[in-house]
């Protein structure tokens, strides 16, 4: 595909009213009709730096993992960063159906199971989008062979395949920002994602089941920081589809107590951000004065703080 086609991802400009308030600390004591939408960031978060192997993960489906995952690439490429996105979801791969990949006509066409089978690199995995900046490494139904045929290193694959990249490529490393989009289960490749990521982010509907399913989710990433990548770290909270009421004030309460050193981001609800995947778009482009577009786009410059590409 030629780059030239590729569209760019335009800058936002929202009114500063419209912007999340920053918060060091959540003031429990402000009567529920004077609550405003609030950003978290305590004193013990850390900003993460480029290169960076983000993944995007919750056990439970619905919280808005591919929303997340498109909207933070997004953001990152509009401020010049080179970012990938792998679709490790088998189950819809939702994240190759929004962001296309472009295939050459006369080139093999690969996907995420093919580096799973050492049938090619991953940078030979990874394809264009239509919008500037992103690249995506595909999947779809036959990444269930992972599952069933359980290749051996299977959990360690995705982490040796950034190994070898980056060792292939020292310092010039091909991108900036790496985010990997999570099947909503505990499975093989949901593991070897977190084994191969630096942060954890997690979407969170504001939702009581989303609360219950925290429980499951923080034995997974223990267990993981315990068997297969001690520096895994969860780096941010996104409570999605969120409106002002007092469970959406409780969950924040317990999601910042469970995770103190991660920052909490409201995205508040939008219907036309819903719309986004049908069109084939992100959000910023499909609905650029949308709340969710700003407040994703705030989010990403508090986790990854904007500066050149390496």
């Amino acid at each position: 595909m030629n780059a030239s086609h590729r569209a760019p991802l335009p800058a936002l400009s929202s009114p500063p009213g419209d912007r999340l308030e920053v918060v060091a600390a959540w003031d429990e004591a402000t009567p529920y009709q004077s609550w405003r939408p609030q950003a978290l960031v305590p004193p013990t978060f850390r900003p993460a730096t480029a290169p960076q192997t983000f993944v995007v993960v919750n056990q439970k489906g619905g919280a808005g993992k591919t929303t997340t995952v498109v909207e933070l690439a997004s953001s990152w490429a509009a401020q010049g960063l080179r970012v990938r996105v792998i679709d490790a979801d088998h189950q819809e791969a939702a994240l190759s159906q929004w962001l296309l990949p472009q295939y050459a006509e006369d080139g093999p066409r690969h996907s995420l199971r093919s580096v799973f089978f050492d049938e090619c690199s991953l940078l030979e995995t990874t394809y264009p989008t239509l919008f500037e900046g992103i690249d995506i490494v595909p999947s779809g139904l036959d990444l269930v062979r992972v599952e069933y045929d359980r290749p051996i290193g299977a959990e360690q694959a995705l982490a040796a395949a950034l190994a070898r990249e980056a060792g292939q490529h020292g310092e010039a490393v091909p991108y900036d920002v790496t985010l990997i989009d999570c099947a909503p289960s505990l499975s093989l490749v949901t593991v070897a994602a977190m084994t191969a990521a630096d942060q954890a982010l997690v979407p969170l509907s504001v939702g009581g089941l989303d609360l219950k399913a925290m429980a499951s989710l923080d034995r997974t990433i223990t267990a993981v920081q315990q068997k297969n990548n001690p520096k895994l770290a969860v780096g941010a909270v996104f409570l999605t589809a969120w409106d002002k009421s007092g469970f959406a004030r409780q969950l924040a309460s317990r999601v910042s107590e469970d995770y103190p050193e991660a920052a909490v981001f409201p995205i508040r609800r939008s219907v036309r951000a819903a719309e986004a995947p049908i069109a084939e778009q992100p959000v910023r482009v499909w609905a650029p004065e949308s709340t969710a577009a700003s407040d994703y786009e705030q989010s990403a410059g508090i986790i990854l703080p904007q500066r050149e590409a390496v």
